[in-house]
């Protein structure tokens, strides 16, 4: 290289380098947390139209129940006898209201099924979450080190197991084996009667049960509300896990050809200590990423995994209320699932964007 083209290179101007920085981040996460409102606006104006195909909600709750007279008065005074945008507008409005209106068929307001039932399929899929990690994780590190290999092969058809198969027949096996069968844990509900009798011994009580155990510091009450979750919380982890299983297993098995690795190893780095130290971070990377989606399949799950066990949760609620066709508890169910995950969504992505920087750009 010539004098000349040396001191031209020294003198180029050299392009700054892209970084993460905190500005970059907060654009990501204001952004994230405003696509929620579409989405979730969206997904309300489809439903609120979608319920009210087959006629207005009064009709399909009450028809056959009340005479024509009583039916047209009872459409009067909801509303439902004016255009359907009126109603859509109405609509729209009680929900910035935070009112999202009142059941037909047991006259409750919507958002008092919202704040009672939310709580206990919020702590269901909590518990199911646990146990997908619980399971997915371990097995799928054992997986990626015993790759091609007969654990392998055994735990891969054992994740198809667990994710094709249907969460109220693995609920129906559970109860069989170890509630009727063996007699460990109970048939069904959130809690027994006692320990109900002692919840409402506790001032200003929350509606999660797990929490005011806590806080009583009963021992017995624990393991009552412990125990009533372990085989709903198992039947929809079980989902879940099986992929979980499957994501850390291929993400691992990658990071473990990686160059960094091997130097590693060449370094006389023990394979146990390769696997949990050096690979398991980039293998959760992407189950970070997907818990959102996941968590929107639990909350489908949710409503099988509730009835099978008769969970009072919102899953439950739905199947009560489509049952009785209440179109308006319908629609503020919905919704409300809508709204929890659009959020985890919105959470699950903060998350990854913190651990992986990649992601925000």
């Amino acid at each position: 290289m010539t004098a000349a083209a040396e001191t031209e290179v020294e003198h180029a101007p050299r392009r700054p380098r892209r970084r993460a920085s905190g500005g970059g981040l907060g654009r990501y996460i204001l952004l994230r947390f405003l696509l929620i409102i579409p989405t979730v606006f969206i997904l309300m104006t489809v439903v609120f139209f979608l319920m009210r195909i087959t006629g207005d909600p009064i009709t399909a709750a009450l028809g056959g129940r009340l005479t024509p007279s009583e039916l047209a008065a009872r459409r009067a005074e909801a509303g439902y006898d004016r255009p359907l945008i009126i109603q859509y507008f109405d609509y729209l409005g009680g929900v910035l209201r935070g009112d999202f209106g009142t059941t037909y068929t047991d006259r409750t307001p919507v958002t008092e099924i919202l704040t009672t039932y939310g709580a206990a399929t919020f702590e269901l899929v909590v518990y199911s979450v646990v146990v997908a990690l619980v399971i997915g994780v371990p097995l799928g590190m054992i997986a990626a080190r015993t790759r091609d290999r007969w654990p392998d092969a055994v735990l891969r058809i054992v994740a198809i197991l667990g994710y094709a198969t249907p969460v109220f027949f693995v609920g129906l096996l559970l109860k069989l084996v170890f509630s009727v069968g063996l007699g460990w844990l109970p048939v069904a509900g959130r809690i027994s009667t006692r320990g109900e009798i002692t919840m409402s011994t506790i001032l200003n009580p929350s509606p999660f049960f797990l929490l005011d155990a806590l806080r009583l510091g009963d021992l017995a009450l624990l393991r009552d509300v412990v125990s009533h979750a372990i085989l709903p919380a198992i039947a929809l982890g079980i989902l879940t896990g099986g992929i979980f299983l499957r994501l850390v297993r291929t993400n691992m098995i990658g990071t473990l050809e990686m160059q960094y690795i091997e130097s590693a190893r060449s370094r006389g780095v023990a394979e146990s200590r390769l696997t949990t130290r050096h690979a398991l971070r980039p293998a959760l990377i992407p189950i970070i990423t997907v818990m959102g989606m996941q968590i929107a399949m639990m909350l489908g799950g949710a409503v099988l995994t509730e009835t099978t066990f008769e969970w009072n949760g919102l899953g439950y609620m739905l199947a009560e209320y489509m049952k009785a066709r209440d179109y308006v508890a319908v629609q503020g169910i919905v919704m409300m699932l809508a709204v929890i995950v659009a959020i985890s969504n919105f959470v699950v992505d903060v998350i990854a964007a913190l651990i992986d920087p990649r992601v925000r750009y």
